[in-house]
């Protein structure tokens, strides 16, 4: 089996430290190329702040960390990009010039209409549109997108019923780990013994890709899901896990029984191809009454943090309605995680 070169922009950020913890063992993708801007020239055990629980592998913590630019990832088959919003938006389209698939976790490119915006259980056909954008940008490359954090796990949980039931209108409430601001991320003193009610610019982004991601690929385009999305996000004192409180109406009937095993035996293309970073039940229900729960749910399932887990779901105000609890792991499902099982299933279409 051909081995995939990879180089990671971002390395030393807290979601590329993720990345390097999850490539380390991994069967064909091999993380060569870590790549950094005031960091570039040190050593990477020297650049980094290490957050992970595990210990840094000797092999990264003696790689050089390089330059961020299509030279330094030469020879590499993909480009994972964990770089801040406004450095990608000009990095990450040198890359794809320059010849190189780019993965990316910023929002830069998200909203592109000819850019994927993929979760791969959910929305896989949509790598169609690499096509349409290599055509009309005349790269060779590509820029792939995955989405926010919060909304990853969200049409995760909502891709069985959309597709029984018909999703017309929802109102989401998130609280948000404080991980998903980065590092150093919320102030201790802002966020201890505090919830904050305001992430700039998150619900807007919530709303916007959930309607991109469950949206219909045809004819080289997709058409925006028609869904009525209310969003409000807090900041809670969490280390890492999303957790979102969900209420939907439906163009049928929902019986909540029948949408719990409808989400509970939910697979996908990625676990029909049982690729590595898939995990075998990608959605994990809950029975129990106060479940989920970020400290005791965040690393569920076969790929540890790879499974979105819901709970308490019950029938809403009406027999059209229905309500639910759901818990991801933001750094993992919600960015490397992700972004390592799309480079899987992009190697498995032969689309790298």
């Amino acid at each position: 089996m051909k081995r995939l070169r990879a180089a990671l922009a971002g390395a030393t950020g807290a979601v590329g430290q993720r990345y390097v913890t999850m490539l380390r063992d991994h069967p064909f993708i091999r993380l060569e190329v870590l790549m950094g801007n005031e960091s570039a020239g040190k050593s990477y055990g020297e650049a980094v702040r290490w957050l992970d629980s595990t210990q840094l592998d000797e092999r990264y913590a003696s790689a050089e960390v390089s330059p961020t630019s299509p030279r330094s990832a030469d020879g590499c088959d993909i480009v994972f990009s964990a770089l801040p919003s406004v450095a990608a938006e000009k990095a990450e389209k040198e890359f794809a010039k320059a010849g190189f698939t780019v993965i990316s976790e910023a929002s830069a490119h998200r909203m592109e209409p000819d850019v994927p915006l993929i979760v791969p259980e959910v929305n896989h056909e949509h790598l169609g549109l690499i096509e349409r954008q290599r055509k009309r940008r005349g790269w060779k490359g590509a820029i792939v997108a995955t989405p926010n954090c919060t909304v990853t796990g969200l049409v995760l949980a909502l891709k069985p019923l959309t597709d029984r039931y018909a999703l017309k209108k929802c109102v989401v409430t998130t609280m948000q780990a404080v991980s998903g601001a980065g590092y150093p991320g919320v102030p201790s003193l802002d966020v201890i013994e505090n919830v904050i009610p305001y992430i700039k610019d998150e619900e807007e982004k919530v709303s916007s890709e959930s309607g991109k991601i469950l949206g219909l690929f045809s004819s080289g385009s997709v058409s925006r899901a028609r869904i009525q999305l209310a969003v409000s996000c807090n900041r809670v004192p969490v280390l890492e896990g999303h957790t979102e409180s969900f209420y939907g109406e439906f163009g049928s009937p929902v019986d909540p029984a029948e949408a719990e095993e409808a989400m509970a035996s939910f697979v996908s293309l990625p676990q029909r191809l049982c690729l590595p970073t898939a995990p075998e039940r990608p959605i994990v229900v809950r029975r129990e009454r106060d479940r989920p729960q970020p400290r005791l749910d965040r690393m569920a399932g076969s790929v540890p943090g790879m499974s979105v887990v819901v709970g308490r779901v019950r029938r809403g105000i009406g027999p059209r309605s229905l309500q639910f609890t759901l818990l991801s792991h933001n750094t993992v499902r919600g960015a490397a995680g992700n972004a390592i099982l799309t480079a899987e299933l992009m190697r498995s279409r032969g689309v790298l």
